[in-house]
């Protein structure tokens, strides 16, 4: 799956459309999320998974905590015993009442232990590789934890109106058994390892996750979402989370929305933040940030959306003016949360033939959006979903668009192919043309760029180099070498290339001992 990730060369060149910035932000976390591999598959599978994350330079894993998987057959309702009639089930039967008898939800140690299995050795592993875990835990909820939901509305059945009590139970209890002193009951039955980074919901804006999003024609996901964020922080502070010691993410938003006013019909981001914080807010919305899903879909991140409630990676820096209206207003929510991007990524074509973009605009548009990321001071970390393309949903018409239901925005084909943003993705690297020298008539140029997949606090540099369109030299190497940033790889210069013609740009990286590492790609010059 992997490829040498010491000589990686990639260039994009987009002209003057981005600008260097007087401030940026350059300690962002490098987070990942692929819960197919990591949570969905054997531990063994999330292991190399995680052996591969860290080797391109993830630093922070973002993982779904699934209500109702992990309360699957941890409480049985009146429909479920009655399934279970007959001699036949007597024995199962009898296991039932046992298990409602002894199940206390927010205590981890009375929902069956295999449910856990999978997280607490994720844990493990992440934490063997210096990787940190960031836990999202969302609904939907087992059924017994949502109202029941009125005649006809079948598709919003599933995430009709999560019990909030009963979420505030479920989070108490994967804080307890995250908190840094809870003993695995099986495996090892060593204490498990500390989370410490945290979110409560996805997609509250998004009927499949969340619902009703409206109800006779007026807001509501809002208002449950409000309660669900109260009572979840509620649990993660009974558990030893707080958003003082702890990082602990509001939001988790997607970018866009409709104009539709139904259950399922999905709510803009700008419109469920101010119904967010027009209600009754209470003891407040406490946290160390704030967490958007910035997708542009099939368009540049440069290239914003209609509607002026999105909230794509365009317009990023509306987020933050409108969480600090929000905080001033209210005085319920801390004035300049920092911002968490944790979800952006592209599908591509191949394989996807309905949603896909080529693979080259695959790695053009996720390096522009981490530049842009990186402009933004205020920007904490910036996300790749997902590392590896997700299978087909093969019951399905190879040709129909239903095939394609799954995402296909990893860095690396189904068959473990890397696909250029794999090597985008480990090395950046992004040209802005600034201009023509005075005096030689050559062209300048910003570059920017990061040695991502190098441990923090290592020393290095590298070399940027230019060649004429015309052939007519090598590569030459233009100025000293640059050097990175030691937190995270970062590096930047302005530059007048040594011919006074057009070429491409490239960035190189060394080895230790000064020897140039063999490349991998060239660059789609300027």
């Amino acid at each position: 799956m992997s490829t040498s990730i010491r000589s990686i060369v990639l260039a994009l060149v987009l002209g003057a459309l981005l600008a260097p910035a007087a401030q940026a932000s350059p300690t962002q976390m490098s987070i990942m999320m692929d819960d197919d591999l990591l949570v969905y598959r054997d531990d063994s599978v999330a292991a190399r998974t995680l052996t591969t994350m860290k080797s391109v330079g993830v630093d922070t894993v973002r993982v779904t905590v699934l209500w109702e998987t992990v309360a699957e057959f941890a409480r049985f309702t009146k429909a479920d015993m009655a399934k279970l009639k007959g001699n036949k089930n007597r024995r199962a039967r009898e296991a039932a009442r046992r298990q409602n008898r002894r199940f206390k939800p927010a205590n981890p140690s009375t929902y069956p232990v295999r449910n856990w299995d999978r997280y607490d050795n994720l844990v493990r592993a992440a934490t063997e590789r210096g990787i940190r875990v960031y836990f999202n835990v969302t609904g939907p909820g087992p059924k017994w934890a949502h109202a029941k939901r009125p005649k006809g509305s079948s598709a919003i059945a599933r995430t009709y109106k999560p019990k909030t009590r009963e979420f505030k139970l479920f989070v108490t209890a994967v804080g307890k058994r995250f908190s840094g002193s809870y003993r695995d009951e099986n495996g090892s039955r060593t204490a498990l390892p500390r989370v410490s980074m945290w979110s409560l919901w996805n997609e509250p804006n998004q009927g499949g996750w969340l619902s009703p999003q409206w109800e006779n024609g007026k807001p509501a996901s809002p208002a449950l979402f409000r309660k669900l964020y109260q009572q979840g922080y509620a649990g993660l502070v009974s558990s030893g989370h707080r958003a003082d010691n702890d990082i602990i993410l509001l939001g988790e938003t997607a970018p866009l929305g409709s104009d539709a006013k139904t259950g399922k019909s999905p709510m803009r981001p700008k419109q469920f933040l101010r119904e967010l914080f027009s209600g009754n807010l209470g003891s407040g919305l406490p946290a160390s940030g704030y967490a958007h899903h910035p997708y542009t879909k099939n368009q540049s991140p440069l290239v914003r959306d209609t509607h002026p409630d999105s909230l794509t990676m365009a317009n990023i820096d509306e987020l933050g003016a409108l969480l600090d209206q929000m905080a001033g207003s209210t005085g319920k929510v801390p004035s300049g949360l920092p911002l968490y991007m944790t979800e952006f990524g592209f599908e591509t074509n191949p394989p996807d033939p309905f949603s896909g973009v080529s693979y080259d605009l695959q790695a053009k548009y996720n390096t522009q959006g981490e530049y842009l990321a990186y402009l933004n001071p205020r920007i904490a970390s910036q996300a790749q979903f997902l590392l590896v393309d997700v299978p087909p949903v093969r019951s399905k018409p190879k040709k129909s668009k239903s095939y394609w239901f799954t995402y296909q925005s990893g860095l690396y084909t189904q068959r473990g192919q890397p696909k250029p943003a794999a090597h985008a993705y480990q090395m950046p690297f992004l040209v802005t043309a600034t201009g023509i020298d005075p005096a030689t008539a050559a062209p300048t140029a910003h570059v920017w760029g990061q040695v991502r997949f190098l441990p923090g606090g290592q020393a290095s540099s590298v070399e940027i180099q230019f060649k004429p369109k015309d052939n007519s030299t090598g590569w030459l190497a233009v100025g000293a070498p640059v050097p990175t940033d030691p937190s995270r790889g970062y590096f930047e210069a302005d530059l007048v290339a040594p011919l006074a013609q057009p070429g491409d740009w490239r960035a190189v990286w060394y080895f230790p001992d000064g020897t140039v590492g063999p490349y991998t790609n060239g660059s789609d010059g300027t």
